[in-house]
């Protein structure tokens, strides 16, 4: 029997859609503010993975660090009032400078900021997803920040790692990379214990390394080891490549891929397939009947159109899931549906071009993309 052959460890250039996330350590200097010279470095990365044909997406740290400097709220501990402030006046510097350092690159940028409630809550789940991908579509790079201008604790993240992993997995991609204060996860805070070794590939997330995560070190970071950790089960469960590796020098993306010192997360598949698993172990709230022209055009890859439902039956609302039967009654798959029961039913049966004319508003096209679909 031939030996196994070691797991290797992801590229980074191989990467078709990668979210990077920018801790506020990195990105803000207590003194002097945003890192200009840092982040226009970055832009370059950025610019290289476009030309990979790679989508990128970034999340972004550093809007309360920002806006705190310009209020003269010093390094205390802030209120949930003037951290919701200082977030409003450092959102809109932290946008324009990523929109300055990219644009000259022939790169839009675009600002999406989103809370907890987004992505656990399935309509606005699907809401964000479809506006990621409509962004990515249009080859703009967003950048994501929670809103923290209106986020209460009951609704936050509270830290950008997690955000991160959610928004990986909410847009598919293949890879995420932490840009942080460390060079990657070690068996214990290498700042305290100078036996501490880094791990240059984790396989699996057991609960001996979950024990070994520390605490946090920068004084501006709100993410220690512990979070991300948490972030790494979240985006290799769906599928995803994580990467923790030191973010400080120019050019962080570049050196990564050439070798830099970083701790990679392995996937648990791939995140198709993760998105697929997800879907089809939810209970269906509904039924759609289906023609056999619909039942063929599924087979082949298509997203189901409203003309090819016969009948709806049970009571769900926009992004929940529903069963897919074909004429005979057989359950053939199963898909997050983009109408409620009421909206799909008076649709059932008309072609995607009368959707305005029976709501009053112009719809989706597909009652069901194949992306939110499992046949």
């Amino acid at each position: 029997m031939a030996a196994l052959k070691p797991l290797a460890a992801p590229d980074i250039r191989d990467a078709k859609r990668l979210v990077v996330k920018i801790g506020s350590a990195l990105l803000v200097d207590r003194v002097r503010g945003l890192k200009l010279d840092w982040l226009g470095a970055l832009a370059l990365d950025v610019v290289e993975a476009r030309r990979r044909g790679c989508d990128v997406v970034i999340v972004s740290s550093g809007s309360i660090a920002l806006g705190r400097k310009v209020l003269g709220l010093g390094d205390g501990v802030l209120t949930l009032e003037q951290a919701q402030a200082a977030a409003a006046v450092g959102q809109i510097r932290l946008a324009r400078a990523y929109e300055e350092v990219l644009a000259p690159h022939g790169i839009t940028t675009g600002q999406v900021l989103v809370t907890l409630e987004d992505t656990t809550d399935r309509r606005r789940y699907l809401n964000s997803r479809a506006t990621m991908e409509t962004l990515l579509g249009f080859g703009v790079v967003p950048i994501v920040n929670e809103n923290d201008t209106v986020a209460t604790d009951e609704i936050r993240f509270g830290d950008n790692d997690r955000l991160a992993a959610q928004i990986a997995v909410t847009v598919g991609a293949d890879q995420l990379i932490l840009l942080s204060d460390v060079d990657g996860f070690y068996s214990a805070n290498p700042k305290e214990d100078r036996t501490a070794q880094r791990f240059d590939l984790v396989e699996e997330i057991t609960p001996e390394i979950e024990a070994m995560a520390g605490d946090p070190i920068s004084g501006l970071s709100k993410g220690g080891m512990k979070t991300k950790i948490m972030a790494a089960k979240t985006a290799v469960a769906g599928g995803c490549a994580m990467a923790i590796m030191e973010g400080s020098t120019l050019r962080p993306l570049a050196a990564l891929a050439n070798g830099a010192a970083r701790t990679w997360f392995l996937p648990q598949g791939d995140p198709q397939a993760a998105r697929k698993r997800w879907i089809n172990a939810m209970k269906p709230k509904g039924e759609l009947h289906l023609d056999a022209g619909a039942v063929t055009a599924l087979r082949a890859g298509k997203s189901l159109l409203p003309a090819g439902v016969r009948s709806v039956s049970g009571t769900f609302g926009r992004g929940e899931p529903v069963a897919i039967l074909s004429p005979e009654g057989a359950v053939l798959g199963k898909g997050l549906v983009r109408y409620t029961s009421l909206e799909a039913r008076a649709i059932a049966g008309h072609k995607s071009g009368e959707i305005e004319g029976i709501l009053g508003y112009a719809g989706r096209a597909a009652l069901v993309h194949r992306d939110d679909m499992v046949i």
